[in-house]
Formats: C-alpha cells, sequence, structure tokens
C-alpha cells in the first residue's frame, strides 16, 4: 500500500481502493518542477499499487484549481524544459501504462497546463464557478499537450478557437463541447466526486485496465489493425482479462442473476 502524504504540495488521503490527490501550492496551485516530481512518484505509487483501483485529482481552495505551469519559480530558474519527473508535467500527462480510472474535480480558475492536467485524467467534474482558457497564445507560445488532445476530444472548429484566441469558457460551455462529465454546485462537487469514485471502485479493474489500454494504443491506429490485436489478445490487459478468475466470475453472476465480486485477478 502507498504511503500518504499528510502535508506539502500534494497530499494524500486513502479510503478503501480510491486514492485522493490533493493538489495545494497556495496562493494558486500552480506546478513547479519540485511539485510535478512529486505528482509524478503519488500516481506512479497508484498504478503500481494492487490496492488501489480509482484515483481523484482535486486542488485546495475554492478560487484555483490550477494555472499550470509557476511563472514565478521559471523566473527563479526553473527551466521550462526541466525535469518534470517519471509522469511528465502534473505527473499524468506522460505516465506510461496507467491503466486505472483518474478522476478530476475542478473547484474554479482551471487554465493553461491546469486545463491541460485535467486533459490527462478520464472523467472530468467542475463546480459551476470553474472557468477554463488555454492562454499562451498570449504570452507567444504553444498549449503543446492542449494542441493535440483538444482537437481529438471535442469538435475542431471549437478547440481551434479556444486554441487560437485564448479566450475564457464557463463550466456550462465545457459540458456542452463535452469536456465534462458533470457540473455541481461548489459544495457538492467533492461528494459528487467521491460517489462516482465508488461507484467505479466497485467496478471490474481487469476491464477498466483493458478499456484504458486499447484507447490509449488504437488513437494511432487503423479500426480493424486495433481490433485484431483485441480479438488476438496481444494487449497485455486484454490477455490478462480473458484468462481471468474475473471473466468467469462476471459471466456467473450475469447467469445467477447477482452481483459479481471482482478480485482483479
Amino acid at each position: 500500500m502507498m504511503d500518504m502524504l499528510t502535508e506539502g504540495p500534494i497530499r494524500t488521503r486513502i479510503e478503501g481502493a480510491v486514492l485522493e490527490v490533493t493538489l495545494d501550492r497556495p496562493n494558486a496551485n500552480a506546478i513547479d518542477l519540485a511539485t510535478s516530481r512529486i505528482m509524478g512518484e503519488v500516481f506512479r505509487a497508484f498504478r503500481d499499487d494492487d490496492a488501489l483501483r480509482v484515483a481523484i485529482l482535486r486542488a485546495a481552495g475554492e478560487k484555483f484549481f490550477c494555472p499550470g505551469w509557476d511563472l514565478k519559480a521559471a523566473a527563479g530558474g526553473d527551466a521550462v524544459d526541466g525535469d518534470y519527473g517519471v509522469g511528465g508535467f502534473g505527473g499524468l500527462q506522460e505516465l506510461p501504462h496507467l491503466n486505472k480510472p483518474v478522476i478530476c474535480a475542478v473547484n474554479g480558475i482551471c487554465c493553461g497546463g491546469g486545463l491541460e492536467l485535467a486533459l490527462s485524467c478520464d472523467l472530468i467534474l467542475a463546480a459551476d464557478t470553474a472557468r477554463f482558457a488555454l492562454p499562451e497564445i498570449r504570452s507567444g507560445t504553444v498549449a503543446d499537450a492542449a494542441s493535440i488532445k483538444l482537437p481529438k476530444r471535442i469538435p475542431y472548429h471549437v478547440a481551434m478557437d479556444l486554441l487560437l484566441t485564448g479566450r475564457w469558457f464557463d463550466a456550462e460551455e465545457a459540458l456542452r463541447w463535452g469536456l465534462l462529465r458533470e457540473v455541481c454546485a461548489p459544495h457538492d462537487l467533492l461528494e459528487q466526486t467521491w460517489e462516482l469514485a465508488r461507484h467505479l471502485e466497485s467496478g471490474p479493474p481487469l476491464v477498466y485496465a483493458a478499456i484504458k489500454e486499447i484507447v490509449r494504443e488504437a488513437e494511432a491506429m487503423r479500426f480493424q489493425d486495433a481490433l485484431n490485436r483485441v480479438t488476438r489478445r496481444q494487449f497485455a490487459t486484454v490477455d490478462t482479462l480473458y484468462g481471468s478468475e474475473d471473466l468467469l466470475e462476471g459471466q456467473n453472476a450475469f447467469a445467477e442473476k447477482r452481483n459479481p465480486v471482482w478480485k482483479g485477478r
């Protein structure tokens, strides 16, 4: 079981098989190199801990989720192309083989690298007071990860509007374009996020792993090539699933009209 962090820029809490990760860097939860490296270690430990099935990423405070890169740290010597750690920026963006669901709870301003961090999660919930933007264009740089991800998540012309103008948009617009699963009142955000996490916690972890690997790997493949790899058990997670006790348990539970008991093996 991974150790919990109770102080510093990253705090963790474990309840059942759910890991809650809280970004807490006053005043705005901006991420410097050191914080990014810590986040990478936290999410790598989550990935490798069989006792944990779901992670929640949230931020402390009410005004800011994360504005992305810490420009003050950059002015103090943090290089923008420095060592972000094992998972890349924010610990999630480039972490390989993360085959467990990660839920993001956005409680306030979420812009630049903060929005890219949210896009690295599988499901995003937001408070109705949350606001989003990709303002890199205004400072003469590129939102690199968002330029890759956003046109694949929402309509091309909407993504280009957000990338080329850097304009702000609210939670309702984000929901309308499909970036968010749900918009909540601020005081309900964490409760709703945990409700979703507990629902996923009760699900089949080997199926989640297969879904995440298939989705990730198929992104750069032709449909038939990807489907052939699935049916021939050429994805490691699919091969594990098809030979697992959980697959038999799911079939037996369905036939016996009972709830399955997933063991992750």
